[in-house]
């Protein structure tokens, strides 16, 4: 029986998807110097040096980087990265640009903790490598007749990547034990304490308990029984692919979540074809003989099925099947599990770093996006992503032991490090860093809306880290060590 072509789809699903890499890609490029260049809060350089030293093989960490690791070398890898993004919106040579995509995202993503170590960055890794085979060969093919269609083998391998990455999210909040999504109260929660909240989600904090447990209710249905929907016959991908969509879009309109969300929309564009999107556009669209799939290409939609089964099954068994497989496939992040907000974070701190020049008057650091001035509007800034700025969130839910990176970058606060100081708001110490700094924590919550020019309260709640200083070496010690000059 002749079927909906899937020409227009691929394509549309390719563009997409490389618009959002390169978001993705040049986002980081832009603060490379900053997080991980020789003078960055954390040089890959030193980080690699680690590596050579420890013994590690390029199995164990796989990265074009063991070629060398200047920051011309850097610079190179996310070019590189940004170009084949292009290429890939572009449709030229897209099979050998999402190739030269996923090699150059790997290895910087091996070695680019903390500030890399997002669920996103692992998915668009996958998703290079799942769109792969859904990709046509050659160096123009959406450029004059074709006959190449996908194989039904590629389209549910694409298929269970958009389930597992929405139904992954669903089952670990279920598994989680947090009775807020239990009662479908978290979202009285989520608005306020999410990374970098919005505008819009001061708005949505003001909502009447009940619309906000409704609102709970239908997440759950969009991302448990709806996402299996994209394993079924058309009628249901499509309802798959229009749930996902607007959960999606919703979660777009109400937060700052990186490229996550629209990576995830794009996800759900495959189970679509082209008479869907006829529908949409009134374009015209063909029918066609169902493309067939070699045994071999449905070997390894069946391999994906499993292991990303078994991936996201680690969550909950010690020793899942053939783990040891999952084990020698995990440094590739070819498969991996997904799962957001489990557990429901129920405050906001938040950590304001100040310097001094005498210790007694202490002015404040602004970060471009993260909470700061209370009377400075939340904005939209995805899909772009302030890393650091996301770092400070999830250092603030910890100690400052327990985040050697902050430490780094106090220290390069004091010594006035021009690249650190590009990633945050032009600042009170222009003309010559502080002798002094601190970090100390506060709880934010919005504002009432009936309060003009504020959008923000906050308590202080105690140190984050003790106030520091350089000592003559100029390495960082408590403040009370170092002799004043």
């Amino acid at each position: 029986m002749p079927v909906s072509s899937m020409r227009l789809t691929v394509r549309l699903t390719l563009a997409a998807f490389g618009l959002v890499a390169v978001f993705a890609t040049a986002s980081l490029w832009a603060q490379l110097p900053g997080l991980y260049g020789s003078r960055g809060i954390t040089p890959i350089a030193e980080a690699m040096e680690g590596l050579r030293r420890g013994d590690v093989s390029v199995f164990q960490v796989p990265t074009l980087l063991w070629l060398g690791w200047s920051d011309v070398a850097l610079h190179l890898l996310l070019g590189l990265c940004v170009l084949a993004s292009v290429c890939v919106t572009a449709g030229l040579s897209p099979r050998w640009s999402l190739v030269a995509l996923y090699a150059g995202w790997l290895s910087v993503v091996q070695v680019g903790a903390p500030f890399l170590n997002f669920q996103w960055d692992l998915l668009l890794l996958e998703t290079a490598v799942v769109f792969l085979f859904l990709a046509p060969p050659g160096l123009r093919p959406f450029h004059g007749p074709k006959t190449w269609e996908p194989g039904r083998a590629a389209r549910f391998a694409a298929a269970v990547l958009a389930c597992k990455v929405t139904l992954g999210s669903g089952l670990v909040k279920l598994a989680s034990g947090d009775e807020s999504w239990r009662e479908l109260t978290a979202l009285t929660f989520h608005w306020w304490t999410q990374p970098l909240p919005t505008w819009t989600s001061v708005l949505a904090n003001e909502w009447p308990l009940g619309v906000q447990k409704a609102l709970c209710a239908v997440m759950f249905v969009l991302e448990l029984p709806i996402p299996l929907l994209a394993l079924g016959p058309r009628r249901a991908r499509l309802v798959a692919a229009a749930g996902l969509m607007a959960m999606q879009l919703g979660l777009i309109v109400a937060g700052n979540y990186s490229y996550y969300n629209v990576l995830t929309f794009v996800l759900a564009l495959p189970l679509l074809d082209d008479e869907a999107l006829a529908r949409v556009s009134r374009a015209p669209f063909e029918t066609v003989a169902p493309a067939r799939s070699a045994w071999w290409a449905w070997a390894l939609a069946a391999a994906y099925t499993f292991f990303s089964v078994t991936a996201f099954s680690r969550r909950f068994v010690v020793d899942p099947p053939l783990a040891r497989v999952q084990a020698w496939l995990n440094p590739l992040h070819v498969i991996n599990a997904y799962g957001a907000f489990a557990v429901m974070t129920k405050t906001r701190p938040e950590i304001i770093v100040e310097g001094s020049d005498d210790g007694v008057a202490w002015r404040a650091y602004d970060f471009p996006w993260k909470p700061g001035p209370l009377e400075r509007r939340p904005d939209f800034v995805a899909p772009w992503q302030p890393r650091l700025d996301w770092q400070m969130w999830f250092a603030s839910l910890g100690s400052c032991s327990q985040n050697p990176w902050f430490l780094s970058f106090q220290q390069h606060l004091l010594q006035g490090t021009p690249e650190v100081l590009a990633l945050l708001r032009p600042g009170p110490f222009a003309k010559a860093p502080p002798k002094y700094v601190r970090s100390t924590t506060w709880e934010y919550r919005f504002a009432p809306l009936a309060q003009p020019g504020v959008w923000w309260t906050r308590t202080r709640t105690g140190p984050y880290c003790p106030p520091l200083a350089l000592a003559e070496n100029g390495r960082l010690r408590r403040a009370e060590e170092v002799e004043p000059q």
